[in-house]
């Protein structure tokens, strides 16, 4: 069963407790959406990138001379 660390800063003590079915649940859908931002966030990069290979080859470019040009 995971746990969770609870520590109480004023006295410095340290329990470990098992998570509820809840606090699972919530993990799993955390890390569930996680993922999905983490896919769409490299999809939107390499969108990205290939516009600017479609861009520089259009102009006989590579994309590097294309983003020197560009800043």
């Amino acid at each position: 069963m995971p746990t969770k660390l609870v520590v109480d800063c004023t006295t410095g003590a340290v329990e470990e407790i098992e998570l509820t079915a809840e606090e699972i649940a919530q993990r799993e859908a955390d890390a569930e959406a996680a993922a999905q931002a983490k896919a769409e966030e490299e999809a939107a990069a390499a969108a990205k990138q290939a516009e600017k290979e479609a861009i520089a080859a259009k102009l006989g470019l590579t994309a590097e001379e294309l983003v020197k040009l560009l800043g």
